[in-house]
């Protein structure tokens, strides 16, 4: 149960759903105009966190890790768009009441709305003083100022995985040719005259007969022999690329025109 004194440690925390998932980080924390005791937080989603969603905490659990609020992150997705501006009116009150489901926070319908306004990350009350009308309203609680706001672009960065990539060895297999010389013997027939120098060795020998003589030819093959040797070392490294990438957004910003004011004041007088 988180009551007004522990109103502090609920801004910045993170808020989880019913079933422990992440819904985004508490904001600001509305009380109960009539009971004054915590009633709805606005949750920022999205990227950056630049959404905001309004997030029932009555039953709401603060843990060591953030906050537990008994409603799906898928209902919290879709809860209707109401600007926080420090005040619920009671018809937005309703519209809330109505899509999570709740019952009004007393018996009267809280007529009157909700606000907080946080400073230094404290939530604090300002529903206390008689008589307030609304912040930033004419009457007998403000003075005679009226505060312009405007909302500036907050862009950052963070970083998440867009991929793996991986080093895989395998086999492929490729025909290499190469051209090897190979040598051969061939027989060659010679024939030469009886001469004073071989008669000798012709007339060797019967003068009819029948003879054999062999001569063995030889010739060489292509041999192929296989070995594997190593020949590099490949490994993954990274580099950081910096790149410029455009975002966009639409900003919502304050102006403020007199009226019924004397006919001398100049444009820039008449809107700021």
């Amino acid at each position: 149960m988180i009551g007004t004194d522990t109103i502090s440690r609920v801004i910045g925390q993170d808020v989880y759903d019913e079933s422990g998932e992440k819904i985004g980080s508490a904001s600001e924390v509305y009380l109960d105009d009539e009971t004054g005791q915590p009633e709805w937080v606005t949750v920022r989603t999205g990227l950056f966190g630049t959404k905001e969603s309004f997030v029932p905490i009555r039953n709401a659990d603060l843990t060591d890790d953030g906050i537990r609020v008994p409603v799906s992150k898928d209902r919290v997705k879709d809860a209707p768009k109401i600007d926080t501006d420090g005040h619920l009116s009671p018809q937005e009150e309703q519209e809330l009441y109505s899509y999570y489901g709740m019952g009004t926070g007393t018996d009267t319908g809280m007529t009157t709305g909700m606000a907080t306004e946080t400073t230094s990350g404290y939530a604090t009350d300002t529903t206390d003083a008689p008589g307030t009308v609304g912040r930033d309203t004419s009457g007998p609680t403000t003075d005679n100022a009226m505060t312009r706001s405007e909302e500036r672009l907050n862009v950052g960065t963070r970083s998440e995985e867009i991929g793996r990539a991986r080093l895989r060895k395998y086999v492929v297999t490729e025909n290499v040719t190469e051209t090897v010389p190979v040598s051969r013997e061939e027989v060659r027939v010679e024939r030469e005259p009886i001469t004073e120098a071989n008669i000798g060795n012709a007339m060797d020998g019967p003068a009819i007969s029948e003879e054999e003589h062999e001569v063995t030819l030889r010739a060489e093959r292509p041999v192929v022999e296989k070995e594997a040797v190593p020949v590099e070392r490949v490994r993954l490294d990274k580099d950081t690329v910096t790149e410029q990438t455009q975002v966009s957004e639409g900003l919502r910003k304050e102006e403020i025109e007199v009226e019924g004011a004397d006919s001398t004041l100049t444009d820039r007088d008449r809107r700021v």
